[in-house]
């Protein structure tokens, strides 16, 4: 079966996931014959990305979250202007996706929580069917309650998550647990899709904690907590465009551009692991067995953390205060259950996408 994907390039989750289903295709006789990207222009296409998938990819113009003024949280205000001054290129983004799939010749298209792709299957219905996969998906099904404080924000998120999955004969959640389909919203759970390569690490405790953020600006509180602890070796992982692939601060801190292979590999060696909240490098250490603190920068985040801390990954923190997870490392208890859940992506997903 040929099969096209369309991926969200917001943060890497999306981005590793796709990369993990087309392995998993491809070792059952599938192949993937085109991949777009949606992605706004304060994000770079992970190199990894490029290097994994080697198929003809094609990147688009998409809706994206935008930072604040110190490049942390969402600013609201700032992303609806800046979305709607861009109206004109997100209609010519629909027309291309729609061309693409026409194209592509492809039997199935599997869209990781692109927007534009929920909106070219509720205006112009392709032939090709869509089946949509992302972890946000579970926060529509009826055994998931998040807490009522933030529920504007919360039926907010639900929305769009219906917008990018709009006449899809599918939605396959990406969850830390198992749960029964949904039929309202034709949900089946699954697995987290995890790369053979975080399968095949060995975990063992080093000395340095690890991390990702979402945003740069938050290396300022990552450099005032150093400066205060400047024993403690740190690495941090960003997508910060115009610095060097690693950017060393001193002995004992270093930031990171995105890389594969060896943002795993520290997430193998570290104490404790700090992020933005995104739910695939929780997935990652939560199999590796690492203590997480999880610092949300928007509504999705705080859904991922309410969720991660339900199957005790770890907590959730307002701001990168590392203390606060040294102080937590010593209580953590791994989660073999969810390994044991891991273990059954192939088959789950592939029966949920009707594939083996």
């Amino acid at each position: 079966m040929k099969v096209l994907f369309v991926i969200q390039g917001e943060g890497r989750g999306h981005f590793t996931q796709a990369i993990a289903l087309k392995y998993m295709l491809e070792a059952n006789g599938h192949e993937v014959v085109r991949v777009l990207v949606g992605k706004s222009p304060t994000r770079q296409l992970p190199n990894f990305f490029s290097e994994k998938v080697t198929v003809p990819t094609r990147v688009f113009s998409s809706p994206n979250f935008l930072p604040s003024a110190h490049n942390k949280k969402v600013n609201v205000l700032r992303t609806i202007s800046y979305n709607i001054s861009n109206l004109g290129h997100y209609m010519k983004s629909l027309r291309i996706v729609r061309r693409e799939i026409d194209k592509s010749g492809a039997d199935i298209v599997i869209n990781f929580y692109e927007l534009i792709t929920g909106l070219v299957y509720t205006l112009y219905k392709p032939k090709v069917k869509m089946i949509a996969i992302a972890h946000q998906y579970i926060f529509l099904h009826s055994k998931f309650k998040f807490p009522g404080s933030k529920a504007a924000e919360f039926r907010t998120l639900n929305f769009f998550s219906l917008l990018t999955s709009r006449n899809a004969v599918k939605r396959l959640a990406l969850s830390f647990y198992t749960l029964p389909p949904d039929p309202k919203w034709r949900i089946e759970v699954v697995p987290p899709l995890l790369r053979k390569e975080v399968l095949e690490l060995e975990s063992v405790e080093g000395d340095y904690l690890h991390g990702y953020m979402l945003n740069s600006g938050f290396s300022e509180e990552i450099i005032e907590w150093h400066n205060e602890h400047p024993d403690i070796p740190i690495h941090f992982f960003w997508d910060k465009k115009d610095v060097p692939d690693t950017l060393k601060i001193d002995d004992n801190l270093s930031f990171h551009r995105l890389n594969d292979r060896l943002f795993i590999e520290y997430m193998a060696g570290c104490r404790g692991y700090a992020t933005t909240a995104g739910f695939e490098s929780v997935c990652e250490a939560l199999y590796l067995q690492k203590p997480v603190m999880m610092v949300p920068t928007h509504i999705e985040q705080e859904c991922n953390a309410f969720d991660a801390k339900n199957v005790k990954a770890g907590f959730s923190s307002r701001k990168f205060n590392l203390s606060a997870l040294l102080d937590y490392i010593p209580s953590y208890q791994p989660n073999e259950t969810f390994r044991k859940w891991v273990g059954e992506a192939d088959k789950k997903i592939l029966a949920a996408l009707n594939l083996n």
